[in-house]
């Protein structure tokens, strides 16, 4: 693909090992970010230009396309805290469905045809069957999961209407950090599991809070596939190619298949670090299912696509790296 590809979301923690990985394929990147809670200083490679502003924006978005003439898009650009969602739902509607159509409207306008949406098992709900294939039942259970699942809608209406190709990638749980400990996960506030156990013992937080232990799972924890947030790249680099290559618009799992209970995570960064999480054992959470797995063969099948690390600890080990690294695991406000 010769033709410079726009990343919204770019700064964030998926978004930038993104764009990592497609600036090394000597790829022209152009990052649109507002900064809400992507990280300017998670931009690193020389090239990749910024630009500070919205998805909503219809000016500013017709001036870069008519500078860059963007040959596909990226789309990481959302918010995505569960809890929230349910609090503050429009905020949640209008910034990760309502928003990306003024998007998608200057790419009908300007002809651009590609797009890769950064999607969610959310949109599944509590799943039927386990593991999950991506002809299960989309039923999500809170508006982060319904705000995704309409813009995979709304991306099948607009190939119908006029074209446009889409690869839709519902991630599992992202984990780890880069393999040179330059650029990492870093949210405010921080809900991930991986980064919260290591938060316990560095003690930026007092203990680890684990809801449940009478799933039925082998050690009663919740089960999760956790997949290498480089490899979640590897994949998007790899739905670009397929699309720019004339290929259909597709819907694909992105997790190891492998699942890892609450109960194993703490073990494994126990290995890590050699200390002792602590932790405080409570009921369940609600809407938490018991088991989320992902069946990733589509993947394979359509895009060549496997992930590498499919061993928690190594993901585990890179999150303590950037911990403790020269970032200590947090870049600059």
């Amino acid at each position: 693909m010769s033709n410079p590809i726009l990343v919204t979301g770019g700064a964030g923690y998926i978004g930038s090992h993104t764009v990592r990985l497609l600036a090394s394929q000597n790829r022209k990147v152009v990052v649109l970010d507002n900064l809400a809670y992507g990280h300017r200083d998670a931009i690193i490679d020389e090239g990749v230009e910024l630009v500070i502003g919205d998805v909503g924006d219809r000016a500013l978005l017709e001036k870069l396309f008519d500078q860059h003439q963007f040959g596909a898009v990226v789309h990481f650009a959302a918010f995505a805290y569960v809890g929230e969602s349910v609090t503050d739902p429009l905020k949640y509607y209008r910034n990760n469905t309502a928003e990306p159509l003024t998007l998608l409207e200057t790419m009908q306008a300007k002809d651009c045809k590609v797009f890769v949406f950064s999607s969610t098992c959310a949109t599944y709900g509590v799943p039927d069957a386990v593991p999950i294939v991506e002809t299960n039942k989309q039923d999500p259970i809170n508006p982060y999961g319904r705000s995704k699942l309409m813009l995979e809608w709304i991306l099948r209406d607009c190939e119908t209407a006029w074209g446009l190709k889409s690869a839709c990638l519902r991630y599992f749980n992202a984990s780890g950090s880069s393999a040179d400990g330059k650029i990492g996960e870093d949210h405010d506030p921080e809900t991930h599991l991986i980064p919260r156990v290591l938060m316990a013992l560095t003690g930026e937080i007092s203990h680890l809070d684990v809801f449940g232990t009478d799933y039925p799972t082998p050690d009663g924890t919740c089960i999760r596939d956790y997949i290498h947030v480089e490899d979640l790249a590897d994949a998007h680099a790899k739905a670009l190619d397929f699309l720019a290559a004339n290929g259909d618009s597709i819907r694909c799992n992105l997790g190891t298949g492998v699942g890892v209970s609450v109960k194993e995570i703490i073990d494994a960064a126990e290995e890590v670090t050699g200390r002792k999480v602590p932790v405080k054992f409570g009921p369940r959470r609600e809407g938490d299912p018991p088991q989320l797995l992902a069946d990733p063969r589509l993947a394979k099948e359509l895009l060549g696509w496997e992930a590498s690390r499919k061993d928690v600890r190594e993901m585990v080990r890179g999150a303590w790296a950037w911990m403790n690294g020269p970032n200590s695991g947090r870049y600059e406000k």
